[in-house]
């Protein structure tokens, strides 16, 4: 577990620092999780290579038994964020009203979006599909 906690976040750190010395707009936890994915499937590309190169909790499940276990606790991460906004309330009672309204109009267009895409994604998969012709099963006459 703790090598897998290790690789996760190195990954972490190499896309912090990737994101900091190229100046890319994009956070640099989503390029360490770009990286992490990128590691995954090259480790799932080569099922024979990988356990002879790889440390077994790389290999075994466990990285991804590690990473389930995060999302599990979750929830903890936002304990700190939390005592962040009661410890300047003063801040949230001078911009309330459009920190909600960036909230719900942000919310809202996330929706949108997720619905316009997968309307469009199904169509287009539906295009793509050809239609079967329906059968008609004959049967025989009894004698």
């Amino acid at each position: 577990m703790i090598l897998c906690l290790t690789l996760i976040l190195l990954a972490q750190l190499v896309g912090e620092a990737l994101a900091r010395a190229t100046d890319l707009p994009v956070p640099g936890p989503l390029i360490g999780m770009a990286l992490l994915l990128l590691f995954l499937a090259l480790r799932d590309r080569a099922p024979r290579l990988a356990p002879r190169v790889l440390a077994p909790a790389l290999v075994d499940g466990r990285l991804e038994g590690t990473g389930k276990g995060l999302l599990a606790n979750l929830s903890l991460m936002f304990v700190p964020a939390g005592a962040g906004i009661v410890g300047r309330l003063d801040v949230l009672a001078v911009h309330g009203i459009a920190l909600a309204l960036v909230v719900l109009i942000s919310t809202v267009a996330t929706l949108a979006a997720t619905a316009l895409t997968f309307v469009a994604v199904s169509r287009w998969l539906a295009k793509a599909k050809p239609k079967a012709e329906p059968t008609i099963e004959r049967r025989r006459p009894l004698p």
